[in-house]
């Protein structure tokens, strides 16, 4: 099984916040995936997947424990009710990627391409997104605890009626963010490179906004509360 370093407990956080437990995910010996291509509850175990190519390919509700994928392309993968446990994945790219009803836990995404993948109603719990650019994620009623967006663009995210609890968004910029109906909780978005709330500006309680955020989101908070600001 990985074994994670002893710091990725983390945790006391700044600002009266609770930090966001990191996933350091160590892999043990991998094995080369050989076979054909994905199944459906397929079960892939201490497996290394390089350039594979599982577009159009049916996982629904497979199993992936201590795996590493590469490069490998996912357009229209369905992974539906997939499972992603102590894995790392590099590289990955695809459009309209089926994750809906997932869980990936105690899993670092590097440096991902993906469009209009299909998180919704899935659990991602000490979950690291470092580096990439994702268009359009669905996270809609989803349950995020632990997770880390580092270093990523998400432009338009669907944060919509999902629970968010110690989330960090650090260097990255966010584009067109909807919150609504969500629930935060010790969320984090001082270190956010970039901050553009779309809708659900009201749902901001739990979370923590740095000074000059606050300025850039007034125009935003006013049109919520409907005031008008004339010069």
């Amino acid at each position: 099984m990985a074994r994670r370093a002893a710091g990725a407990a983390g945790g006391k956080g700044t600002g009266g916040v609770k930090g966001a437990r990191r996933p350091e995910v160590r892999l043990p010996p991998l094995v080369p995936y050989d076979g054909s291509g994905l199944e459906p509850d397929g079960d892939y175990d201490g497996l290394e997947f390089t350039e594979a190519d599982f577009g159009g390919q049916d996982g629904g509700g497979a199993r992936f424990m201590d795996c590493a994928l590469t490069g490998c392309a996912l357009d229209e993968t369905r992974l539906h009710h997939a499972r992603v446990l102590d894995s790392v994945l590099t590289g990955i790219r695809g459009v309209g990627t089926d994750l809906a009803e997932s869980t990936l836990r105690d899993v670092e995404l590097v440096d991902a391409r993906l469009g209009g993948v299909q998180l919704h109603g899935s659990v991602l719990e000490r979950v690291l997104i470092r580096g990439g650019k994702i268009d359009y994620l669905n996270l809609r009623k989803a349950r995020l605890k632990d997770v880390v967006f580092e270093g990523c663009v998400l432009v338009e995210p669907d944060f919509g009626g999902a629970r968010l609890e110690r989330v960090e968004f650090v260097d990255c910029v966010l584009k067109g963010v909807d919150f609504s109906a969500a629930t935060l909780t010790d969320v984090d978005l001082r270190a956010a490179a970039e901050l553009n709330i779309a809708r659900g500006v009201d749902r901001l309680a739990g979370a923590v906004i740095s000074p000059g955020q606050l300025l850039d989101l007034a125009p935003v908070f006013a049109a919520e509360l409907g005031v008008r600001v004339v010069g």
